[in-house]
């Protein structure tokens, strides 16, 4: 038996051993009473009965054991070609002097601080300056535009809302005052105060009695020392990308967050105390949250926080730069990152140029399923391991991945390998029975779930048990699909939103997508099922070329559809494919397939708030209209 299958089956037979012996690599102010309270499965409480404080574990424990001056937070900025550096101890010093100036501006325990900034070291100072105070802190990714960010203000109530003045974007400035200024004005809730960090490439203007500059509101405050919390307490709450309406607020807990995150460096990461860790993410979705700011800072490494772009900031060697110039060696990222540095940079020159593998270790891909043809590239070129592993907002950690830090898998591209210790994970049926090898299904996870997943949705318990706990009685549902293979590796496919119904046929989105991918002239592609009267659902396939790439439209389409007949069949009955310069995303680089398909459809649509780049979605719209699919929009 390997060293994985003995410990995954120890998390699953003995939680409360397993993760009480993970737990004692932190710091607990007090000790649990209970490892588990069982008596809801639906809603365990890890580490009942314990206290703790993140910040602390995040920092000061590392000072405290001799490491004060070893680097915590380096700050790169591609787009102003500036660096900042932070040992533990400068960090600290920073974090507990902004913990002063919140809690003299009224912020105490439990309170909620919203956070609006860009990629900067004040963005992380304010974070943990939060969990310090034992406050509540919600993350908005900055640029959302001012309905969405009013609506979060709407919903969790800060006493206290922190921005930057700006955010930079290759070739712009974004305001960032005057949406805080709307959001405010739009909002039923307004917070007490506003504490703006004054970028030097705009500096905002302030409101009376209200706002008050960083520098001015740390003027003066004594550093404030860390609170103890109850490892039940919320630490954050996040919401959800892609919301509208009423929004959907993750709620993480303090002490199996922090149990989790910590194990997961070393088991699932490979990573060591002391090591550069580079996240190519954004502090607004939950793979900044874990992996740029608590996980690494848990574990006492060095994270890189990054302001620039896989391509463009100023090309497509920009991650290569950071990882050699920082000595990085793990490096976490999304496939649509590394299909956007494929594309612009299929031979790998900057690779060599930069010669990343001096120090890196190993490549982590996750956001959306990685394509094969990606997966291969990457692993050519940098000949580390690439591993392709899943998690969700509402995990906060991975379920499904490569634990190299227990024991390295064969890499099976499409795979994301197999569970992670502590999740229970099967493939079900519509009835909730397993699904033999190799059929797909709905990925759930056994209930209990581990420490670190989600307690709640903040002040909306009717939707936390529709969305997740009513489908299938006992189980957590993902809402993804996929399935595994004969040797227990799991695939996902991609949301079961994304699993078509072309005449009586349930057909994988993913699958076609990996098929088209693997043509030699695509850097990256989707596919959308669409209404058809005669099928109920047609697949409509997206692809973006590989920079120089010129093709004849009509020419390429028939390969295309030539390939996925060949490879799946006429059941799919695949038989519309164009060209587009970009596919329209999020900006944590899931496609918009949904608001492509209502395009399609005719359905009247909205602009999501968490869009790249509009001017791709009109694109989208256009080369619908010409393959004959009606476009409105609300």
């Amino acid at each position: 038996m390997g060293r994985y299958q003995e410990v995954y089956r120890r998390s699953l037979e003995d939680p409360e051993g397993f993760w009480a012996e993970a737990a004692g690599a932190l710091r607990w102010r007090k000790r649990w009473d209970r490892v588990l309270d069982k008596a809801s499965p639906r809603r365990p409480r890890w580490f009942e009965g314990g206290a703790l404080n993140t910040c602390e574990n995040a920092l000061d424990v590392h000072v405290d054991a001799g490491r004060s001056d070893q680097l915590a937070l380096v700050w790169d900025s591609a787009v102003t070609q500036a660096t900042a550096r932070y040992t533990y101890r400068e960090l600290r010093a920073e974090v507990a002097l902004f913990a002063g100036a919140l809690r003299r501006l009224g912020v105490a325990q439990g309170d909620r601080v919203l956070i609006y900034m860009p990629m900067i070291p004040q963005a992380v100072i304010a974070m943990l300056a939060c969990a310090r105070l034992g406050a509540v802190h919600s993350v908005v990714f900055g640029g959302f535009a001012a309905h969405e960010l009013a609506a979060r203000i709407d919903h969790a109530t800060p006493k206290v809302l922190v921005c930057g003045s700006c955010g930079l974007e290759p070739g712009r400035t974004v305001a960032y005052k005057p949406m805080v200024d709307k959001a405010i004005e739009l909002a039923q809730h307004k917070p007490e105060r506003v504490v703006v960090f004054q970028r030097p490439q705009l500096e905002a203007g302030l409101t009376a009695d209200r706002d008050l500059t960083w520098d001015d509101a740390v003027k003066g405050a004594q550093p404030a020392e860390c609170v103890t919390v109850q490892a039940g307490d919320p630490l954050y709450i996040l919401y959800t990308s892609g919301t509208t309406g009423r929004p959907k607020g993750i709620v993480r807990d303090n002490g199996g967050h922090a149990v989790a995150l910590k194990w997961s460096m070393q088991n699932i990461y490979d990573a060591n105390p002391g090591e550069p860790f580079f996240t190519a993410s954004d502090i607004g979705w939950v793979v900044g949250h874990s992996y740029i700011v608590y996980a690494p800072l848990l574990h006492g490494c060095t994270t890189i926080l990054y302001e620039g772009k896989p391509v463009g900031t100023p090309d497509a060697g920009a991650f290569w730069r950071v990882v050699a110039q920082h000595g990085v060696r793990t490096l976490f990222t999304a496939p649509t990152a590394f299909r956007a540095i494929r594309r612009e940079d299929a031979k790998g020159a900057f690779i060599e140029q930069w010669n990343p593998t001096r120090t890196l270790r190993a490549l982590f891909l996750a956001g959306e399923r990685c394509d094969p043809e990606t997966l291969h590239w990457a692993q050519e070129r940098l000949r580390i391991p690439v591993v392709d592993h899943w998690l969700q907002t509402e995990t906060g950690w991975p379920i499904v991945a490569n634990p190299i830090g227990l024991e390295k898998f064969a890499v099976k591209p499409g795979s994301a390998t197999r569970p992670v210790p502590g999740y229970d994970v099967h493939v079900l049926d519509e009835e909730g029975r397993d699904q033999p090898a190799g059929q797909n299904g709905a990925i759930a996870i056994r209930l209990p779930l581990p420490p670190g997943n989600l307690v709640t949705l903040y002040q909306d318990e009717a939707t936390f048990e529709r969305a997740y706990l009513a489908r299938y009685p006992g189980w957590y549902l993902s809402g993804d699909g996929g399935f595994y293979d004969e040797e227990g590796y799991l695939s996902i496919m991609g949301r079961m939103d994304d699993v078509i119904n072309v005449a009586g046929h349930r057909l994988s989105t993913g699958a076609m997508e990996e098929i088209l991918a693997s043509h030699p002239d695509v850097a990256e592609c989707a596919v959308v099922g669409v209404d058809d009267a005669l099928k109920g659902e047609v697949p409509v396939g997206f692809v973006v070329l590989k920079a120089g790439v010129a093709r004849e439209e009509a020419e390429l389409c028939a390969e295309l559809v030539r390939l996925v007949r060949e490879r799946i069949g006429p059941v799919a009955c695949f038989k519309t494919a164009a060209s587009v310069g970009k596919l329209p995303k999020t900006r944590s680089g899931k496609i918009l397939r949904g608001t492509v398909r209502k395009i399609a459809d005719g359905v009247a649509w909205t602009l999501p708030p968490t869009i790249e780049d509009p001017a791709a979605l009109d694109e989208m719209a256009r080369t619908l209209g010409k393959l004959g699919y009606p476009a409105r929009k609300k």
